[in-house]
């Protein structure tokens, strides 16, 4: 399966939410898609159903294909603590999220083709793979050639989210990464359970 690049609004309502930030068409349409969206009896979803659905939202939320979701899934599920916190912790540290988190791009599909295309370095080398797992104290910054893109101008110019385990500094366009994000820091509205469930099944 490739990469969606298909409308995200469509995604959106299948989850009935704008998990891809504020979406004004989102808000026309809040029912499903599709020839029935808008009908009011609709199948009850399994348990299967619940925690599949909740998977599919976590992985288009973040932009990650099913295998590399369920590398990170047997990563977490080895490593100590609550395996689905654990999951979650792993995928904010990915390189193309916390771009996205530092307001270095606008979304996660930009912060993602900034990487691709060498425009990020992490502690002074370039990294080109977005799926580079950030470790605390690290930093994040921009090539120098790269400051002056008018993308990064922009979303540098209108970030205003701050998240307590990154940390900013206006004059080096330059993030720290300070730690791994406690859960209930974790904006995204994900119930990480269903997903271990799912998988553990």
């Amino acid at each position: 399966m490739a990469r969606y690049i298909g409308p995200n609004t469509k995604i959106a309502r299948k989850f009935g939410e704008p998990i891809f930030g504020p979406d004004k068409y989102f808000e026309k349409k809040k029912y499903p898609p599709g020839q029935h969206g808008n009908g009011q009896r609709r199948k009850k979803l399994s348990e299967y159903g619940v925690q599949l659905k909740e998977k599919q939202k976590a992985k288009y939320t973040y932009g990650i294909l099913e295998r590399q979701f369920r590398k990170i899934f047997d990563k977490a599920n080895r490593k100590k603590g609550v395996t689905g916190t654990v999951l979650l912790q792993l995928i904010e540290s990915r390189l193309d999220n916390v771009v996205f988190r530092l307001g270095i791009a606008p979304t996660r599909a930009a912060a993602r083709q900034l990487v691709s295309h060498r425009h990020i370095k992490v502690n002074g080398d370039v990294v080109n793979v977005p799926s580079y797992n950030v470790k605390p104290d690290d930093i994040v910054s921009i090539r120098e050639r790269s400051k002056s893109m008018e993308v990064i101008q922009d979303a540098i110019a209108n970030r205003s989210n701050k998240y307590s385990w990154l940390e900013w500094d206006e004059d080096q366009m330059a993030g720290k990464f300070m730690n791994y994000p406690e859960r209930e820091d974790i904006p995204e509205n994900i119930n990480e359970q269903l997903i271990v469930e799912l998988y553990s099944k």
